[in-house]
Order: structure tokens, then sequence, then C-alpha cells
């Protein structure tokens, strides 16, 4: 059974002829279609080839010669539920432009890099990324739902299969019971909520048996992507190893759909603390009110704003990449207007390693013995003396 849950990906997830009139047909009345539900119907039937592309929409010539060139690692592939939420008339939409190559992938910028934060130099056993000093990464799995185009790790996400063996698994394992320091670990990939939910546990029951892991943690995009994903055998068996805390990765207000609501709530009822990650991208969600919106969204259906992310220097993502004075802005447009929670951390997760710094605006003026001079979000100034 172990040889099975480590090695092998279910043959559910492997990409499956596509008929595209009758997926057309499903796209445009899923309430008709009982297989719209099954998140295993979603994997196999996921757009991956520009053929069946052309068929569900016009195609910009940009798009298409970015479609065209987009094979091996991070093709492009997209859940049938996430392409429903395109709007198809509208290249400048948030969902196609994060999912739909583009052409301008292929420019490289002088400062974009195959591995930006340095992960791959931070790996002491294959598998495990160890950057600070009292927690790791555990990539358990290269494949994700839908594949968005600023990815990241472009470099190892989409060839589709397990990069654990079972042995680099117990490898990992040694490593981190070696290591007392480790008490939080953040279970990714790829996706995690994408393996099997029998195959996650066995990850996740292991950990368990570590003494000093305090905490797990799961980063994933399916609640987004793949809602239907989120049933009760999945939160049910995540509910037997808490404290679990989930890291979501939303971009858009666009995406927080009824199946969205859903999704949060069945792990919210669990237990689960929920946080958002957001990347902040060039036309998307880089203005001040697209960002409160999504805040607000996601306080709704409990999911607390966590971090919003400088867009990594990934190669080939240049042309989703805003000015550093754009995060800080959209930060000084947050505190003060709104509830505190609704004000995530802007953060640049520096080239080379150097792990993820907070940046915003600036409102302590000066400072002497005893006292400093503040701004608030008014633009008032303040002194504060506290000798």
């Amino acid at each position: 059974m172990e040889g099975v849950l480590i090695n092998s990906e279910p043959p559910e997830h492997r990409t499956a002829t596509k008929t595209p009139p009758e997926l057309l047909k499903v796209i445009e009345a899923p309430h008709m279609f009982p297989q719209w539900w099954d998140w295993k119907w979603q994997m196999k039937n996921r757009i991956t080839s520009i053929e069946l592309l052309r068929k569900l929409l016009h195609l910009t010539p940009k798009e298409l010669e970015g479609t065209k060139r987009s094979k091996g690692r991070l093709a492009m592939a997209i859940t049938p539920y996430f392409f429903r939420l395109m709007d198809r008339k509208d290249p400048a939409c948030p969902i196609r432009k994060q999912t739909i190559p583009r052409i301008e992938e292929f420019s490289v910028s002088a400062h974009e890099l195959i591995d930006p934060c340095s992960e791959d130099e931070h790996q002491p056993v294959h598998g495990i990324v160890h950057r600070y000093p009292d927690r790791v990464l555990l990539m358990v799995t290269d494949l994700c739902a839908t594949y968005c185009r600023y990815c990241t790790r472009k470099r190892m996400v989409g060839s589709e299969r397990s990069p654990l063996t079972r042995e680099d698994f117990e490898r990992a394992m040694d490593y981190i019971k070696a290591n007392r320091s480790i008490r939080d670990v953040l279970i990714s990939g790829g996706d995690p909520l994408i393996l099997s939910t029998e195959r996650l546990e066995y990850y996740i029951k292991r950990l368990r048996t570590i003494e000093h892991i305090e905490i797990i943690r799961i980063g994933t995009r399916i609640p987004v992507t793949l809602p239907m994903r989120i049933d009760a055998h999945l939160v049910n068996m995540l509910k037997r190893y808490h404290p679990v805390y989930m890291s979501i990765h939303f971009s858009h207000p666009k995406e927080i759909t009824p199946e969205v609501r859903k999704s949060c709530t069945l792990l919210a009822d669990a237990g689960i603390p929920l946080g958002s990650q957001t990347v902040l991208l060039k036309g998307i969600n880089d203005t001040p009110a697209v960002m409160k919106k999504l805040m607000h969204e996601l306080l709704k259906i409990r999911v607390r704003p966590y971090y919003i992310y400088q867009c990594d220097l990934a190669m080939g993502t240049a042309h989703f990449r805003t000015p550093v004075s754009t995060g800080i802005d959209i930060i000084e447009k947050l505190r003060g207007h709104t509830t505190g929670y609704a004000v995530p951390t802007f953060v640049i997760d520096a080239p080379g390693g150097g792990g993820k710094i907070p940046v915003g605006p600036v409102y302590m003026i000066s400072q002497a013995e005893g006292k400093v001079i503040l701004r608030n979000y008014e633009n008032r100034i303040f002194e504060y003396n506290y000798l």
C-alpha cells in the first residue's frame, strides 16, 4: 500500500481524450451535467491543447503564439470550472490573463532567474527546502489543477508525475526527525490537494509521528481552481491531524464564487485556519480598489488576508511585474481605510534565498531619545514620548 501511495499517480489524474462539442455543452450549462461536480472529471477534462482552446474561444495573436510555444514544463492546463469563469470575449479578463500562455512568456529579462528564491540551493535532501530556522517546505508533487503563468516554480512544476519516491520521502522524514529545531512543515508542490486523500493522509500522518512538529500547513490553489475537490472525505481526514493550517492562493475577486465559498466554509467549519496569499500582478490586481475588494471578499468567507507578494523574478514573468511602489501604495490605501484584518503584509521574496522581506509605507518620520515622530493614515503628524 505504501508503495502505491508514494510512487504512483492515480490514473484519474491522467489526461483523457476530449470531445470539444460535449465539453463546451457542459461548460455552458454545468447544472445540467452531474459530472461537473466530480473533481476527477474536472482533472480528466482539463483544457491542455491549442486545438481545444481555439474551439472554446477566439485567441488573440499573442495568446495564439504563446500557446503554440507552451510545451513541456508549465504547459497550459485549465480546469473546465476555472475556464468557465473566464470572459471569452475580453483578453484583459483577469482569469484569462493568469491561465492562457502569451508570447511575452518567452522574453526573458536580464534579472530573471530559473530558481528565483534559490530553493534548489537550500535542499538538504530531495523534496525538502530549508531556508528558515524553525520550518521547512516539503514538496510532494509538481502537479497543479490549473497552471498559473507567473508560477515561481515553473522550473519544476508541470511534468505531472510524483517528484518523491518512497526512498526520497523517507530521507525527508529522517532529515526532519534529526533537526529538532523544525517545528513547522509546509506541504506544497505543485499543489498537494491534487493528490488522493489517502496519499495526502499518508504524508500528514507520518509527519504527526515526529514529536517536535507542532503545526502542519498546506499551500494550495485548489479551493480556487477546483473547489469541488474540497469534500467531506478530505475535510474529515484533515480534522484528525490538527493543528492544520491552510494558505490559499487568491488573485482576484472574480475567483470568489459560490463554489469557492462552499469549499472554504467546509474547511473553516472543520477548524482549519485559512489564510490568503496573493501575487501582485500587472493589469490583474494592481489597483487599490481591486485589492481592497478581494481582501473584503476573503474575510466574508473566513479567509484571513496574509501576504501580498511582489511577483518573483521567475523567467518570462516581466509582463506580470509591477513597480514595488505599486504594492506599497496598495497597502497605504488599505491601512486605516479598512479593518486591520483586511490588511495583509506586502513582501518581496528576496532573490538568492533571502526569504520574505516586508516592505510598506513608512509611518515613523523620525526618532530621538525618548520620542518618535509618526504620521497616521490621514497624514496627520503625532509625537509619541515613551520615557
